[in-house]
């Protein structure tokens, strides 16, 4: 993933960029390698928060549900 951000950054290309991180997440990273790919990533890009229902997790309570009720009938 560095190689590929550090190239962009380099070349003074555009990169697009999403994540389920915390924008606090990235600018506290876990170690030196995250800390090398998330600042390139701050110099070059502006965070945008998108707010609103996780709907992979909706789905997931909803197949749960479906297949719970099919065990309990059968």
């Amino acid at each position: 993933m560095f190689t590929v951000i550090d190239s962009r950054y380099r070349s003074k290309k555009p990169l697009i960029v999403t994540t389920n991180l915390k924008l606090e997440e990235i600018k506290n990273p876990p170690d030196l390698a995250h800390a090398r790919i998330y600042d390139r990533i701050l110099e070059r890009c502006a965070p945008v928060l998108f707010s609103g229902k996780n709907f992979r997790e909706e789905g997931a309570r909803a197949i749960k549900a479906a297949t719970k009720e099919i065990v309990s009938r059968g």
